[in-house]
């Protein structure tokens, strides 16, 4: 095996195109050494942090690379420029070599991913942001103690008081503590849990939405889940296995949980504060790669997410959102059939829908003979079915945009 880092120096004349969205699977990034790229995507959803013109020092393709999934951009020069080629098997010797390039890398992606999912929720659940405020620490505390889930509803108490202890419903907060503390189970409440290996018992909190975070967490044996309540409803939006790591966002930003991790089982974690994951960052090239790769991977899915809403026809956007799924989970295409992990309620909520709307949605959907519900699971018979109803939506889609923009000149 080559240990030794080998990186290629390319060059790209004017007007190239260097990779092209939706094309072959991603092998490596680019890092720009002079020129200008500009970086375009066919659904421009939202506008991106720092704009799209990049220039040296600036880099592109690690998303789609260290995902192994197909480019999600597009990147044109716009004047002649030198870059360095990264192979996605050399990274982590990248990282061994050249430590502040990954943590460039990893920042970058943390506060996109924050961004991106802030838009995201805005245009898919349509929830009321509660900002970076800790003072929402008791609204989850109230969610929880309605639905007499007592761990997670004890957990927010303290949290709120710890970090607000002027704050205007700490009386209530305490009051609310007593009467629960006979029926919870919180752990790890100390102001500074020293542990390295945490055993948290199912259904206790790991952290909070809105609480500051100093430490991410790779989870051992066990699952973990993240959640966020929006519009008075806890929104499941992740399911963590043994090898997964979570909670890097706050530690690398220095700003309040975006969610919450609750244990779905019973759970051993691994906590890392900043100063042992900046040790991690040169002397463990290998989770530092796993967290890039976590990193891309949720940005991909945001982004295919993203390209999701703006597709106006409800059903079109039920067929791509299935469609995003099997790109996910790299389910082969010529798969005689597959049973999502979601059934028709989840769908209408992953698609932005009104429950009532995206009922009569779902009964369309159902109209297709290959699609239909086992167990509260929607089932295709044939996998292909979602890529050609999926291809079929998005060519309409185009259509009629094309048509509007060509209405829109002739005014």
């Amino acid at each position: 095996m080559n240990n030794s880092l080998q990186l290629s120096l390319v060059n790209f004349k004017k007007g190239s195109y260097i990779i092209v969205e939706g094309k072959q699977k991603a092998d490596r990034f680019y890092i720009m050494r002079q020129g200008n790229v500009r970086i375009s995507k066919e659904a421009e959803v939202v506008e991106e942090e720092g704009g799209n013109l990049l220039a040296p020092g600036d880099f592109f393709g690690v998303i789609s690379t260290m995902s192994s999934h197909s480019h999600i951009e597009t990147a044109q020069a716009t004047a002649d420029v030198g870059l360095i080629a990264v192979q996605r098997e050399q990274y982590g010797l990248l990282i061994e070599r050249n430590a502040p390039v990954a943590m460039k890398i990893i920042q970058q992606f943390s506060k996109k991913v924050r961004y991106l999912d802030s838009a995201l929720a805005r245009l898919t659940l349509k929830g009321e942001e509660s900002g970076e405020n800790v003072a929402h620490l008791f609204q989850v505390a109230e969610y929880y103690a309605r639905q007499g889930q007592y761990n997670q509803a004890y957990y927010a108490y303290y949290r709120y008081i710890q970090n607000c202890p002027r704050g205007p419903n700490v009386t209530v907060a305490k009051e609310r503590m007593a009467k629960i503390k006979p029926y919870a189970q919180a752990v790890y409440l100390g102001e500074s849990a020293d542990e390295f290996t945490r055993s948290y018992p199912q259904d206790s909190m790991i952290f909070s939405e809105a609480e500051p975070g100093h430490e991410l967490y790779i989870i051992q044996k066990g699952s973990v889940k993240i959640t966020k309540i929006i519009n008075d409803n806890e929104v499941l939006l992740a399911l963590l296995k043994a090898g997964d790591i979570f909670g890097e966002m706050a530690l690398l930003e220095d700003k309040p949980r975006t969610a919450s991790a609750i244990a779905h089982e019973d759970a051993v974690l691994l906590a890392v504060n900043k100063a042992n994951f900046k040790r991690m960052v040169s002397t463990q090239p290998q989770m530092i790669t796993r967290l890039t790769q976590i990193l891309s991977e949720r940005l991909w899915f945001i982004y295919k997410q993203l390209s999701n809403t703006q597709i106006s026809d409800p059903l079109g956007r039920m067929f791509d959102r299935l469609y995003i799924e099997l790109e996910r989970l790299r389910v082969p295409l010529n798969t005689d059939s597959y049973t999502f992990d979601f059934g028709p309620k989840e769908l209408i909520n992953l698609v932005g829908l009104p429950l009532s709307e995206g009922n009569a949605y779902i009964r369309k959907l159902f109209e297709n003979s290959k699609l239909r519900v086992v167990e509260n699971k929607i089932h295709i018979a044939e996998v292909a079915e979602i890529e050609k109803q999926t291809k079929y939506y998005r060519k309409m889609e185009k259509i009629e945009k094309s048509r509007r923009e060509s209405s829109l000149r002739r005014l």
